[in-house]
């Protein structure tokens, strides 16, 4: 196992990481000529640096992400003197609106592609070297890279709403189209699957190490589980059913598992090492501070320990641009608290979901799993879809607070519109515009 990402990949990945700017373009050139020994010929050590890459890219800019889709959605405010803009145009505060070139959209964005592209060196390099890999072998590298640009193509759609993405970025001169919102879910979903043919192909163990994160999902049938489970989130924002039902049967679901199973990018404040980016010291005068909504919420029931992911703050109420509140969110309670890919509680919210209109009896059940498993009485509520629907969406407020799900999870239902207004003349915007470097491309 790599218990750290120190060791450093390649000059390639090494300039991929260092990229600030954020534009598709300034991702290097995997056709340049510093890639052609690593494209054309890699050895073990660098395919596996090229791995690692992978994983460390998978942390750059996330804080980002899970930021703004929280500020956007209402999970939570962030207050900080330094930039206004986390307080006025994220909120949509008088007449701001959503620039096309600020970080808050270009940065999460642009680490998402960066990601995929070191993982497309890695599919090239795979294909082409001449080191001693059997064919399962080769395949276990192709399953990895493709569920890892599956996952990232995913988070930039979860941005950029029904403006669409790209897939398809393999020759940085001849970009891929944009895909509308539909298109791309199917394309994620179908590199998932793909993914998941490659990992049964790969035989009993990879010739590769992953870190910590992905410890007991680190062979390819348990890293195709992981697959899996992110093919059933793809296939509930599409809608069918059916494939989440699937799809989660052969993933790591587990009815009577711990809540947090599930692979994890994993954060050290060993020298070195990335710290967790969402991560604020509590009590202090800049902060994220939960919003009014979600305490409420959560308070209804103060047997409910999803009480623990707030925090009363000693030195009271915090302020600013006439917004006020009194918890600190505490989801990342340290600078090396873990950042889930996906993990079971999740898997368990869809399954309710996903039996809804099918068997709500099953969804109660699914759905009783999360509520007796933080201290709540079993649901007593109307049985009708509806009801189900605005119970399920209630559970998943509370159990993936903060965790980037509330703001898309109230878009796919139509229920923006239901998100609380701060101040008069606030919006909730819909998605991010497409960013600067992308537009007229």
């Amino acid at each position: 196992m790599i218990n750290s990402f120190k060791l450093l990949f390649l000059g390639c990945c090494l300039a991929i990481f260092a990229t600030t700017a954020c534009q598709l373009e300034d991702i290097p050139d995997p056709n340049g000529p510093s890639l052609d020994p690593i494209l054309q010929d890699a050895s073990i050590g660098e395919l596996q640096n090229l791995v690692t890459g992978t994983e460390s890219l998978l942390r750059q800019e996330i804080g980002f992400y899970y930021d703004v889709t929280s500020i956007v959605g209402r999970d939570y405010w962030y207050f900080t003197g330094s930039d206004p803009r986390y307080t006025g145009e994220l909120l949509g505060k008088d007449n701001a609106v959503l620039d096309n070139a600020g970080f808050y959209g270009t940065r999460p964005y642009a680490g998402r592609y960066r990601t995929i592209k070191n993982a497309n060196i890695l599919i090239e390099a795979v294909t082409n070297t001449s080191a001693p890999l059997s064919d399962a072998e080769r395949k276990g590298y192709l399953g990895f890279a493709k569920t890892m640009q599956a996952y990232e193509l995913h988070l930039a759609l979860n941005l950029q709403g029904q403006n669409g993405i790209r897939v398809d970025v393999s020759d940085p001169d001849n970009l891929g189209p944009f895909l509308s919102y539909d298109d791309a879910l199917a394309a994620i979903k179908a590199l998932l699957d793909e993914a998941a043919d490659d990992l049964d192909a790969a035989g009993s163990s990879f010739v590769f190490s992953l870190s910590e994160g992905f410890a007991g999902f680190d062979t390819p049938a348990t890293f195709r589980q992981f697959n899996r489970a992110l093919a059933a989130r793809i296939a509930m924002y599409q809608g069918d059913k059916a494939e989440v039902n699937k799809d989660l049967g052969e993933s790591f679901m587990d009815m009577a598992g711990d809540f947090y199973m599930g692979p994890y990018r994993p954060f050290s404040t060993a020298g070195g090492e990335a710290t967790n980016p969402v991560y604020r010291v509590p009590d202090q005068p800049e902060g994220i501070i939960a919003h009014p909504s979600f305490v409420a919420a959560v308070q209804a029931n103060m047997n409910d320990d999803r009480n623990n992911k707030i925090a009363l703050r000693p030195s009271g109420t915090l302020a600013l641009d006439d917004l006020a509140g009194d918890y600190d969110v505490v989801v990342y309670n340290s600078l090396d608290a873990p950042i889930h890919y996906i993990r079971n509680e999740e898997l368990i919210l869809l399954r309710a979901e996903a039996q809804i209109g099918v068997d709500n009896s099953a969804a109660v059940d699914a759905i009783n799993v999360i509520r007796t498993g933080h201290g709540l009485d079993p649901y007593a509520g109307d049985m009708t879809d509806e009801a189900l629907i605005d119970e399920v969406l209630n559970q998943r407020q509370l159990s993936l607070f903060a965790e980037g799900h509330r703001w898309v999870d109230m878009r796919r239902y139509g229920r923006l519109d239901q998100l609380p207004i701060d101040r008069p003349n606030d919006d909730v915007w819909s998605e991010f515009p497409r960013p600067v470097s992308e537009v007229g491309n």
